[in-house]
């Protein structure tokens, strides 16, 4: 049965490569990118990926121009910055080749600055990846885009997509400013407003549930610095939900 990967990009020229050939076993590699200047299409074409150029719609319309691209009668879903292991590809593999189910669930094992975080709700953090083609979409969320699909008939992988989500201070920073920006965007056009008190109290929320409910302590130093930036892009959300609301209170004024 063939496989399809699908990858949106934009400036991901320090990780296209190495995600590619950790995905080197599928039938199809497709690229759907949005304007990067760093080299990052022709190191796609250089691995042998299909590439598409493309507007930028949103996080969940673009996934689903890549879909729309692929041929094989299986998906795989992929970020740029994540990694597929020899042990989770056998598993792939396998699971395409007598499949029990539509789609299946892949845990993914995430780090933050050079360290591996195994709670505060970051792992298991079991996801939608591999589905057969025709039975899923993307929601179109413009952040927080998820796999429609029925999970309670979906089977679970065991073996992690390994994501390095937040390489260094810079990366940690750039994706602050682009995530809280979306997502106040995306919770203001749901018809939410805000205020500074909401902001605050979302903030030391996401703090008290990062690092205690969901047992971020155990992780040491790494879960407080966790725990310290959830609570930080969540209060930029809500401010900047703040500020919109305000806009908006100017502009019928």
């Amino acid at each position: 049965m063939k496989l399809s990967v699908i990858i949106i990009t934009k400036n991901e020229a320090d990780n296209i490569q190495a995600c590619l050939d950790s995905v080197s076993f599928a039938d199809q590699r497709i690229i759907v990118d949005s304007g990067s200047t760093d080299g990052t299409v022709a190191i796609a074409r250089a691995a042998g990926a299909t590439v598409i150029e493309a507007d930028w719609p949103g996080f969940g319309p673009q996934k689903n121009r890549a879909l729309d691209a692929a041929l094989g009668e299986w998906v795989l879903s992929l970020d740029a910055d994540e990694r597929i292991t020899e042990a989770l590809r056998g598993e792939i593999l396998a699971a395409i080749a007598q499949p029990a189910h539509q789609a299946y669930l892949l845990p993914r094992l995430s780090s933050f600055c050079g360290h591996f975080i195994r709670h505060a709700g970051w792992y298991p953090d079991h996801i939608v990846r591999l589905f057969r083609r025709g039975s899923a979409r993307f929601s179109d969320d413009l952040v927080h885009e998820r796999i429609v699909v029925d999970e309670r008939g979906a089977g679970r992988l065991k073996n992690p997509i390994i994501h390095y989500s937040y390489r260094d201070d810079s990366a940690y920073l750039r994706k602050l400013e682009q995530y809280s920006s979306l997502g106040a965007r995306q919770a203001f056009e749901a018809g939410k407003r805000g205020g500074l008190g909401k902001a605050i109290l979302h903030g030391c929320t996401a703090f008290l549930r990062s690092y205690v409910a969901k047992r971020g302590f155990l992780d040491g130093r790494a879960g407080l610095m966790v725990a310290i930036s959830t609570a930080e892009s969540t209060y930029h959300k809500y401010f900047k939900l703040m500020l919109l609301t305000e806009a908006e209170g100017r502009n019928e004024a």
